[in-house]
């Protein structure tokens, strides 16, 4: 079963979050659009490619009033250490949650039971907890996070627009479609 348009489960845990422990539940993501990016552990390789990534277009997603959230089953101290210590993550200022029980993981069914790891895991969540997008990649494949704005930005497009849709490559002021009978085997 697709996790798509399902209601984000219930967790609760600990980030690290701009040089303090802070607490993060699913009621914490509702009320705003949320993304949450999944990735194997810290103090890897890829991993810190995609975090600076985001960490450069966070103001981005903020604009669009997105908050972003990174998780991985390192603990909140682990988060610390690398925030710490690493050039590409001292530039990360949104939430970093530790999952060392792998609750969070499971339930957006992105664990590696046998690695203890999440897979390389992005969700767009709605206001309402609603799973929007779902991605998930083999862990040697990293992200981009201009293409994780643009899916973003279709998806609040179309839930303030019910009856259009965003085609590919679709951009923010591009045209979408109104699917109908007049449209059948026209495109």
């Amino acid at each position: 079963m697709s996790l798509i348009n399902t209601q984000i489960k219930p967790f609760r845990a600990t980030a690290y979050h701009n040089g303090k422990f802070v607490p993060v539940s699913d009621e914490t993501l509702k009320g705003k659009w949320s993304v949450v990016v999944f990735y194997p552990a810290d103090f890897t390789f890829v991993c810190p490619t995609e975090l600076e990534d985001l960490a450069q277009r966070y103001s981005e997603f903020r604009d669009l009033g997105v908050e972003v959230y990174s998780v991985s089953t390192d603990t909140h101290f682990a988060h610390k250490a690398w925030h710490d210590t690493s050039d590409a993550i001292k530039k990360v200022h949104y939430p970093m949650i530790g999952d060392p029980t792998g609750a969070i993981t499971r339930n957006f069914e992105v664990m590696i039971e046998e690695e203890g790891l999440a897979l390389r895991g992005t969700f767009v969540i709605n206001p309402e907890g609603r799973i929007k997008l779902c991605e998930i990649h083999d862990n040697g494949i990293g992200r981009d996070a201009g293409e994780l704005l643009r899916k973003v930005r279709a998806a609040q497009y179309v839930a303030a627009h019910p009856g259009e849709v965003c085609p590919a490559k679709w951009n923010e002021g591009a045209k979408t479609l109104t699917p109908s009978l007049d449209l059948v085997g026209r495109i």
